[in-house]
């Protein structure tokens, strides 16, 4: 029996006109192909897990998108990616492979899955620290509390406040940005502190 999630009900139901048949479309085919397949929202949209995450689906204002969590699973089916996920902008049910192409790269995903076979991730160079401007050093200097707080904070933290703050494109805006800042980094808070759990 699918494992459906009324949010996804609800979700597919707040969608645009046009996104709703593809949504349902997409549904319907993936627990056809999967049967244990279970739903869950994560990052607000639609996904579907099988010993891991198997795909998921998204409604935006002009299109919809449908991608595999393993990529490896359409390297030779790709399209070329205008939209997240694989198939491009979704329009309409037409711009989806046929029922049976799609199915089977759902089964293979969920094969791929049932071999632990882990999805391909690019691995990046971290990227190298960056220098904090003077005006940033000099207000740090003068509140002992966030030097300290700043100092402690890891690379990835100090340089969101750096290139937030470098970004200003006025003397005002930096100077506004400077001022939460400081009172932010003194509080132990990273400059994206309000999305973190």
């Amino acid at each position: 029996m699918p494992r459906k999630d009324p949010r996804v009900d609800a979700y597919i139901d707040k969608a645009q006109p046009f996104a709703k048949p593809i949504l349902r479309h997409v549904r319907k085919l993936v627990h056809q192909a999967v049967p244990g397949v279970q739903e869950t929202i994560k990052w607000s949209f639609p996904h579907f897990e099988y010993k891991g995450m198997l795909c998921s689906i998204a409604a935006f204002k002009a299109h919809c998108a449908m991608g595999f969590w393993n990529q490896s699973v359409l390297e030779k089916d790709m399209k070329q990616r205008t939209a997240m996920g694989q198939f491009g902008r979704l329009l309409s049910t037409d711009d989806l492979p046929s029922d049976g192409t799609f199915t089977a790269l759902v089964k293979k995903a969920a094969a791929l899955n049932e071999a632990g076979v882990k999805p391909k991730r690019e691995v990046r160079p971290p990227k190298p620290p960056i220098d904090p401007p003077e005006f940033l050093i000099a207000a740090l200097e003068r509140n002992k509390k966030a030097q300290s707080a700043f100092e402690r904070f890891p690379p990835s933290h100090r340089r969101e406040y750096i290139e937030w703050l470098t970004d200003a494109k006025t003397d005002a805006t930096r100077q506004r940005r400077l001022d939460t800042a400081i009172e932010w980094i003194a509080e132990g808070r990273g400059r994206n502190w309000k999305y973190e759990r």
